[in-house]
């Protein structure tokens, strides 16, 4: 999409890997501005030095999505530097797993504190720039948003939240010329499988997503940008997540016997999964 976001601003959270880093080059490559947000100071600076190294424009703005004065502070410096802000991606997130009888409220606080409340603050502060321009505002929810699985009750809930932020505010900003795209990637190649409940990325954690259901996130960013592009209000990212979609809205009575018999005896199992990726001294 060469162009298409030329003379744009696109401001980015998540942005150091996964998705998030994929979108930052994907918008650099459509001719947009590119301010880059996440915590890892580090290695936002390489995804800025990898955009200016092919010709694209981009800044580092540091910042946690649960501290908003940081989040303002990197949206001020995203708008000192570019103008203001034409696309903003509410991308950043992470999964708490297990099941509901083994984890307690503190877990669900930790878990909507970044997906959810890091989110509407991320909203309200890129808001009035995306009024100001007309823009477009892209939520990253997920499938879990739409269907619940087992041992994700925290994370499943903090998605379904979005995805209702998402089509409540595309008809509230609607007057102001603001799309909102709600996105809902399937299994994409990403680190949040290698983050743990607390919220800590362990590198060198083992990936257990099934390498013949993992999309490849360049392809899924440039999904991500034309939908964007086209103010589309739902992107679904993946085949099989289209297909499991599909599926629970036309099938949900079959669908939900099948799912049962899946993970029957295998709970334990889904729990254990990211307890297996965290190795010892990692």
């Amino acid at each position: 999409m060469p162009g298409r976001f030329d003379n744009h601003t696109a401001f980015i959270t998540g942005a150091s890997s996964g998705i998030g880093r994929a979108l930052a080059l994907e918008f650099a490559k459509a001719g947009a501005r590119v301010a880059l947000a996440a915590r890892r100071e580090s290695v936002l600076h390489e995804v800025q030095a990898h955009i200016e190294a092919t010709g694209g424009k981009a800044i580092s703005v540091p910042c946690d999505v649960t501290d908003r004065r940081s989040l303002d502070a990197a949206v001020a410096r995203a708008v000192e530097t570019f103008g203001g802000i034409d696309v903003a991606v509410a991308n950043a997130g992470f999964g708490v797993t297990g099941r509901f009888a083994k984890l307690n409220t503190e877990d669900f606080r930790r878990q909507f504190e970044t997906n959810v409340f890091g989110v509407i603050d991320t909203v309200y502060a890129v808001l009035p720039h995306l009024e100001a321009s007309r823009g477009r505002l892209g939520i990253v929810s997920s499938l879990l948003g739409h269907i619940g699985l087992p041992a994700s009750s925290a994370y499943c809930a903090s998605k379904f939240a979005l995805c209702g932020l998402a089509e409540t505010l595309l008809y509230e900003l609607a007057a102001t010329g603001v799309s909102v795209t709600s996105i809902c990637p399937g299994i994409v190649e990403s680190n949040i499988r290698r983050v743990d409940n607390q919220g800590v990325l362990h590198p060198d954690a083992i990936e257990q997503a099934p390498r013949f259901l993992t999309y490849p996130t360049d392809k899924a960013a440039r999904q991500i940008v034309r939908a964007l592009y086209r103010r589309k209000p739902e992107v679904l990212i993946t085949g099989h997540a289209k297909l499991l979609l599909w599926a629970h809205r036309h099938f949900a009575r079959p669908f939900r016997r099948l799912a049962l018999l899946a993970i029957k005896g295998r709970i334990g199992a889904i729990e254990r999964r990211k307890r297996a990726r965290i190795r010892p001294g990692s």
